[in-house]
């Protein structure tokens, strides 16, 4: 199973880090990564690989929103399948 996590905010020091350092506690693995900065605002998505998860996917998705509001940026994980399904319509 696969997930996508997108990260959409003011940029600043650490984003990627935090995003990443919650992945690697639940052993999810990062596959594919793009990134940029607009002018201030930071944007990234990860195509990420769920099958090792050490959790479930409510919590990682419920620690991921709780980085999101600490840093103030929106940091939202969805699974492949509904991605695709929302991006298709």
């Amino acid at each position: 199973m696969k997930g996508i996590v997108t990260v959409i905010g003011k940029d600043k020091v650490g984003i990627i880090y935090g995003v990443t350092k919650i992945l690697m506690e639940r052993n999810v693995n990062v596959e594919d990564i793009s990134q940029t900065i607009m002018q201030d605002y930071f944007t990234m998505m990860m195509l990420v690989n769920l099958s090792n998860i050490k959790c479930d996917f409510s919590v990682l998705k419920e620690e991921l929103d709780a980085l999101g509001k600490e840093i103030g940026l929106s940091v939202k994980i969805q699974r492949e399948e509904i991605f695709d399904y929302m991006h298709n319509i």
